[in-house]
């Protein structure tokens, strides 16, 4: 595993949507254990996905990426219908062949693959090696070299949201997963975690600011979100929205990520909480050493827009 970064990036973080603030990152911000986040991908290969994902080959060698968060949506419109469907091909295998991608890629379900074969999704991992997937939700820890850990859980989101269960022919898996069974097992992982960092990854957004329904929001809050401000989870990250957006309530402790399109963006507007925001596609970085927790969005021309760090 790569820990140690030889390039000095010269690229720019904007530090608080309020007033911010231009500074260069340096070695030290990449310190410890870096990983990337994508999601809402599969547009075989139109839009912005083929130059963002050169943009994430080429970050992925700067900052020695560990592995890549593919929290959602790999496929568009309609999932796969099997492990052998063309659209592995075109919607992934043949955009992502930077060499620098022949890494891990923890992928989670979602609401476009719930349209297809979920269970295509996971058993992909027996036809591609990197496609790491042990099950629809599932928990994972890292270590950087200072002794430090990061937990990291994926979640299953699209079950835990009633207008997806409710449509059993539009999503027809999503009504047969257990969610009591998920949640039990989230909140279970919690308890006994002791890891310097913890990070909760998921398709669907807890907080957002966004046009599509309110309820996909709220069923988040009413299920999901209390056990997070349970355990005082430091990160929750999601994709889903097609834009960037960073926001912290009053009313809780954790900081909401969502990680933009890394193929087609959508506009958005400010919200209750908005510490950031911005309507371009890209990517995102996770790093994390004992000192601080930090993620950087980068945009589709491969720049970093904003960045935020939580300290110890």
């Amino acid at each position: 595993m790569k820990r140690h970064i030889t390039l000095i990036l010269t690229f720019f973080v904007f530090v608080l949507v309020a007033q911010a603030q231009v500074r260069q990152l340096s070695e030290k911000d990449l310190e410890g254990v870096n990983i990337m986040i994508a999601n809402d991908l599969g547009r075989n290969g139109y839009y912005e996905q083929k130059p963002i994902a050169e943009h994430m080959g080429e970050w992925a060698d700067k900052a020695g990426i560990e592995f890549v968060a593919a929290i959602g949506d790999v496929h568009h419109f309609n999932g796969v219908a099997s492990v052998n469907d063309p659209l592995w091909m075109t919607n992934y295998e043949l955009i992502y062949a930077h060499p620098e991608l022949m890494i891990d890629w923890f992928p989670t379900l979602g609401n476009h693959e719930y349209r297809g074969n979920t269970q295509a999704v996971l058993d992909y991992k027996t036809i591609s090696r990197r496609w790491v997937m042990p099950d629809r939700y599932y928990t994972l820890t890292q270590e950087a070299d200072d002794g430090s850990t990061i937990r990291y859980i994926f979640v299953d989101t699209t079950p835990l949201i009633d207008r997806y269960r409710n449509n059993s022919k539009g999503y027809p898996d999503a009504v047969k997963q257990d969610i009591d069974k998920q949640l039990a097992f989230v909140d279970s992982v919690l308890t006994v975690s002791k890891e310097t960092w913890t990070v909760v990854m998921g398709h669907h957004p807890i907080y957002s600011e966004t046009p599509k329904s309110i309820s996909e929001r709220t069923d988040m809050q009413k299920r999901l979100d209390p056990i997070l401000r349970k355990h005082n989870v430091d990160f929750y990250i999601n994709g889903h929205i097609h834009n960037f957006q960073h926001i912290k309530i009053k009313q809780s402790p954790i900081h909401y990520f969502t990680n933009s399109s890394a193929s087609l963006s959508r506009r958005v507007k400010d919200t209750e909480g908005t510490q950031f925001k911005s309507d371009k596609a890209g990517f995102s970085i996770l790093s994390a050493n004992k000192n601080r927790l930090a993620i950087y969005f980068i945009d589709g021309n491969g720049g970093c827009i904003y960045g935020f760090e939580k300290k110890k």
